[in-house]
Parts: C-alpha cells; sequence; structure tokens
C-alpha cells in the first residue's frame, strides 16, 4: 500500500511515521498552548538535536503548528495546520540549531500575543510522550497525563502553606508537587498536579493569595 504523505497514516491517538516526531510534536504544541491560555499571535518555533534533522520528513514542524492550534493528534485538519495558522493569524517562524541539547527530540517554543509572551520547552520521550521542561526558565517535568497549575509566586514564608490549604479545603488531591526557584528570595514556581481538574473558583482563590504573581493551568 502506498502512502501519499506521513499524514495518510492517522490512528486515533497518533499520526506517523514517527510516534516522537510527530504524534509527539504535536502534543508538545498543545500543553504549550495549554499553559499560555490562549491561541498565541506570534510563535517562534526553534528545533534541536533529531528534531532539528529531521523535521521536514517527519512534519515535525506541521506537527507542533497544529497542536498550538489546538488541533489533537487525529485531527484531520492537522496536515495543513500551516495554512490554518496562517489564515487564523498566527504568525510563525520555524529555526534550527545547532547546539546539543539535553534530549535529541527538543523543542523550545516562544509564544506572544499584545497581553503577554512565554516560553516553553518540550521533549518527546518516545510512544507519543512527551514532557515540558521548562517554563521562562523555571525547570519542569510535566508529563500532561494529569492535569496541572503552575504558580509563580514571590520566594517567601508562607505562599507554598497557603496554596495547599486551599486545596486541603476543597478536597483537591495532589498527586505531585515541585518547587523551584532561581534565586533565594526572588521568584518562585509551584507546579502541582492533582487528580482531578481544578474549577475557575479555585483557581481565583489561589489568584488572591499574598504573594501569587500568576496562576497558569495545564490540560491535555
Amino acid at each position: 500500500m502506498k502512502y501519499r504523505s506521513v499524514f495518510d497514516i492517522i490512528g486515533p491517538i497518533m499520526v506517523g511515521p514517527s510516534s516522537s516526531h510527530t504524534a509527539g510534536a504535536a502534543k508538545i504544541g498543545r500543553l504549550a498552548r495549554s499553559i499560555f491560555g490562549r491561541q498565541p499571535r506570534q510563535v517562534h518555533i526553534s528545533l534541536y538535536g533529531s528534531f532539528a534533522e529531521t523535521f521536514k520528513g517527519h512534519a515535525t514542524d506541521v506537527a507542533l503548528i497544529a497542536g498550538l492550534l489546538d488541533y489533537d493528534t487525529n485531527d484531520p485538519r492537522l496536515p495543513e495546520a500551516p495554512k490554518y495558522a496562517e489564515e487564523a493569524g498566527v504568525e510563525v517562524h520555524i529555526t534550527t540549531e545547532e547546539a546539543v541539547p539535553e534530549h535529541p527530540n527538543t523543542a523550545r517554543i516562544l509564544m506572544k500575543d499584545d497581553q503577554d509572551e512565554m516560553e516553553v520547552v518540550g521533549i518527546s520521550i518516545g510512544g507519543g510522550k512527551v514532557e515540558i521542561c521548562e517554563l521562562n526558565g523555571f525547570q519542569l517535568n510535566l508529563s500532561g497525563q494529569s492535569p496541572a497549575i503552575l504558580v509563580v509566586n514571590h520566594d517567601r514564608f508562607g505562599v507554598i502553606a497557603g496554596v495547599t490549604n486551599i486545596l486541603s479545603q476543597q478536597q483537591v488531591n495532589i498527586g505531585n508537587m515541585k518547587v523551584s526557584r532561581k534565586e533565594k528570595g526572588k521568584m518562585a514556581l509551584m507546579v502541582i498536579e492533582t487528580d482531578e481538574m481544578m474549577n475557575e473558583v479555585i483557581i481565583d482563590e489561589i489568584r488572591k493569595l499574598s504573594g501569587v504573581s500568576r496562576v497558569l493551568r495545564m490540560e491535555d
């Protein structure tokens, strides 16, 4: 059987020919958009390692754009994602980088609109699985398999307790939690994975806490 393009192989959860370079790339793009909270107007995608070497043949670029448009890996619009991005007024630039990454399938995505700017780094680890490993310079380890919130906060006493107290009061079970900071006493980041999706009421409560600068949500 002959295939006219890599997108002639479409399954319920992935596109071919490579789960790492196509389905994984689409998931990275979609998770990046989820963290950004809306469709960006400008996107700069930097590809590293194997992504940079084979992105045309495996349609990694197309898949990343599809994810940024919130298309799932089996969306029939995926093969024409660049066209739909242009129609939606999303300006996309893609570059390949020579720097050697820690993981061979790495994409750095800078998203912008009139309100905000955000940079996310994602890796495709095989079998369609991915990790978001960096947000605006903060180190992460998010698979996207569980709902998560990302709390940007001032690194000071009581902020973490305030957030966890709200989740406890609302009977939200924490599956995993990690706190990181770039410099003591400056800004920090809480990454909290939960067993269930949090509603906007809980998110608003956390946003109102003293010391909390921003709350982002990630949902697959």
